[in-house]
């Protein structure tokens, strides 16, 4: 079977397309995975910034991307619609990455599914629940797949441990503490402009990381949470979540605490703080999983400071994402967040090359058969068998938006959440 090449959109410029989808898409079009491919963003500056990043043209020399808009737009003038006419003028079938902020996610993925595209999304889907399921029937309809980036499922601790617990070796989660506090300069960036009270807060935009590995390792579903938030000022004025601490109970009765932030320092050694402990119990005994992911036991100190931080002595962590050598031009990403895109865009492409040459009735079905397949192994973050999480986030907005009270999650025909009600 010959394997074909999808081209690629990435909708939005931002940092996480510059830290890691980018390259990845790069190097997967140098595998022959991708083929061309197109950032598409409101104004062309981060467009600029990607064409000009020197660690990215040393890693991948002679490859580009088509810019929308073009290079040759001022730099201030705004394409609010732009993304919409692109997506408009695709082949049908390729593939779409959604790396936008969190409460614009909905409308892009939808748009893309309208204009019959693969897409992928950056974590969490969307932010009600409703959609998601909306997003699943649409995909499915079409024959089209949807990808949530959940990168710490690809995690090769995180598969080790989802085994190892579902053949029984921990027993049962009963009590946990999982931490993600990413960088001060955060601040500083885009998320100044919609990181706001209104719309997110750190326990929605990293916490969900680690509720969903919770349940990726045990398959246990949250049922109700309390999410508390510490408030701040961005540089610009604009109010925002800057600090969050949620409880979130199983429905076997285990509960999880998580703290999120944005405040590591940015003189600390790590890029941010993060780890995960699960105490879990048996039989007249009790077991532990603890993953320290901020530092996997390597230490660098350099003559001079490196990073976007910018700090002399670091935890160095190659698990999630770095650039290095490897038998070909230039380097090449490694890590989790590399495998986790690679493995959607990977679908992808297995799913179109196995209906090559077919007729559209069977070429539908063999799609959805597929998809169906990917749903059911649950290693890749779908809306089918990630949708918990955005029952999470609706719950969490409500309680820290209620000044943490108890927020429930009530499974069923209509699965929905509500304040739990008080003594």
């Amino acid at each position: 079977m010959n394997k074909v090449k999808l081209d690629l959109c990435i909708i939005g410029g931002g940092m996480i397309t510059h830290d890691l989808i980018l390259p990845s898409a790069y190097h997967l079009q140098r595998l022959g995975v991708v083929g061309g491919i197109s950032v598409c963003a409101l104004n062309n500056a981060p467009l600029r910034n990607l064409r000009d990043d020197a660690e990215i043209k040393e890693a991948f020399p002679g490859q580009s991307f088509t810019p929308y808009p073009s290079f040759d737009e001022p730099a201030d003038k705004m394409f609010p619609n732009l993304a919409n006419e692109v997506l408009s003028r695709m082949k049908p079938r390729q593939a779409v990455i959604v790396a936008v902020p969190d409460q614009f996610h909905y409308g892009m993925v939808m748009q893309a599914l309208k204009c019959d595209q693969h897409v992928l999304c950056v974590k969490p889907l969307v932010l009600k629940h409703e959609q998601a399921v909306e997003i699943e029937k649409l995909a499915l309809e079409k024959g089209l797949f949807v990808g949530v980036e959940y990168h710490k499922r690809f995690d090769r601790r995180a598969l080790l441990a989802r085994r190892q617990y579902r053949q029984g070796h921990f027993g049962n989660f009963t009590m946990g503490e999982a931490k993600m506090i990413e960088p001060y300069y955060y601040r500083f960036s885009n998320f100044q402009n919609w990181f706001t009270t209104d719309q997110t807060d750190p326990f929605v935009y990293v916490g969900c990381h680690y509720v969903d590995l919770v349940y990726f390792i045990t398959g246990l579903k949250p049922v109700e949470l309390s999410v508390s938030g510490i408030k701040g000022k961005f540089p610009n004025g604009k109010e925002g979540y800057m600090w969050a601490n949620g409880r979130v109970r199983y429905e076997n009765g285990a509960i999880l605490s998580v703290i999120d932030g944005l405040g590591y320092p940015d003189a600390g050694a790590g890029s941010n703080d993060q780890c995960l402990v699960m105490y879990c119990e048996g039989e007249g005994k009790s077991a532990l999983i603890q993953h320290d992911d901020q530092y996997r036991g390597v230490r660098h100190c350099y003559l001079e400071p490196i990073g976007c931080a910018g700090s002399y002595y670091n935890y160095v962590s190659p698990d999630f994402y770095r650039l290095a050598p490897w038998d070909g031009e230039g380097f090449m990403p490694m890590g989790y967040g590399y495998d986790s895109i690679a493995a959607n865009l990977e679908n992808m492409q297995k799913i179109e090359s196995a209906v090559q040459n077919r007729e559209s009735a069977e070429s539908l079905n063999i799609r959805r058969r597929m998809i169906k397949e990917t749903d059911d192994r649950g290693i890749i973050a779908t809306p089918a068998n990630s949708s918990i999480n955005e029952l999470v986030v609706e719950a969490a907005r409500l309680s820290i938006l209620h000044d943490g009270d108890w927020a429930q999650i009530v499974y069923g025909d209509k699965p929905h959440v509500q304040v739990r009600a008080k003594n």
